[in-house]
């Protein structure tokens, strides 16, 4: 049974789905299930044969799970996609959909410890069977790996007296819960407090999960498990994350593309761009779901 109390905005909804062009019959994937929305949207779409397999590796998320034969849920982190499709005997799908989002529920959790807002442990594991927290990143990183992780995810602006100021007083403070950070940091703080600090959450959720790396291997994969003429549909919220999914989508790498000496790419890349530019929220879901604002959708097709 889906809980009451569980709730989350899906972004962009029609247009991820409709991204998909579904056939009624298909097998289709969503790689990050949240809080179910695209999940309800897509089985909307499908006939009774069709199927759609969800992924997601934060067990809170299962608690909005519908009731449909339809629907295979794998408790699991997107970046195994190619493994479990295969072992639930789908090596190819029809359409995979991604939001990268975290969810509502995720952020008004206190004890999961995303959000400013609320004081809580510093957490911030997706997937409460990984061990490294945010309270080991700030407590056992180097000036150096923490000021590269500022910078980098957080794009904080004072990233490198950040990191030192960290380091300098780690000891000296209990520092295990949001309001133990946010006391640390105040004295350094630049512009905004509340931008600033969401910049530095932002940056210790990216680290905790590795969502960079675990981004990279999903758009591997999910390009590698896609039918020719099958779409992927991913949905952004910051400009690392669009720049990795534009970047893949268009050249099929993250490396320097080997040219001929025409200058011509050798290789073709396995997915072709639906959308030349990234589909955005109108103002008006903007105004009933401030979330919205920084999303960013892009399309692609696999290569017949």
């Amino acid at each position: 049974m889906s809980d009451p109390t569980f709730y989350h905005t899906t972004v962009l909804l029609k247009e991820a789905v409709d991204g998909l062009a579904i056939k009624k019959d298909g097998v289709y994937v969503d790689a990050t299930f949240g809080g179910g929305g695209h999940s309800r949207e897509i089985l909307k779409n499908l006939g009774e044969q069709g199927k759609l397999i969800a992924f997601d590796h934060d067990a809170d998320a299962w608690r909005n799970k519908p009731e449909d034969s339809r629907l295979l849920p794998v408790t699991e982190n997107f970046r195994y996609i190619r493994k479990f499709l295969r072992l639930h005997g789908q090596p190819e799908v029809d359409g995979i959909l991604a939001d990268l989002g975290v969810s509502s529920f995720q952020f008004d959790t206190a004890e999961r410890g995303f959000s400013i807002r609320f004081d809580g442990p510093l957490d911030m594991r997706m997937d409460k069977r990984i061990e490294l927290t945010a309270e080991q990143v700030l407590k056992t990183y180097s000036e150096q790996e923490l000021h590269k992780m500022f910078e980098q995810y957080g794009e904080v602006r004072n990233s490198k007296q950040l990191a030192k100021h960290i380091v300098t007083n780690r000891d000296k403070v209990k520092l295990n819960t949001i309001d133990s950070l946010k006391a640390m940091l105040a004295p350094i703080m630049k512009g905004n407090p509340n931008r600033y600090l969401a910049q530095v959450f932002q940056a210790l959720r990216i680290e905790v999960n590795d969502e960079m790396g675990a981004l990279k291997d999903f758009l591997q994969q999910a390009a590698q498990s896609l039918k020719p003429g099958g779409r992927l549909s991913v949905i952004t919220f910051h400009s690392l994350e669009d720049r990795l999914v534009k970047q893949y989508m268009k050249k099929g790498t993250w490396d320097e593309v080997e040219t001929d000496v025409f200058g011509r790419v050798t290789e073709k890349p396995v997915l072709k761009l639906v959308t030349a530019k990234p589909i955005e929220p109108t103002e008006e879901e903007i105004k009933n779901n401030p979330r919205a604002r920084s999303a960013r959708l892009r399309i692609a097709e696999k290569a017949e």
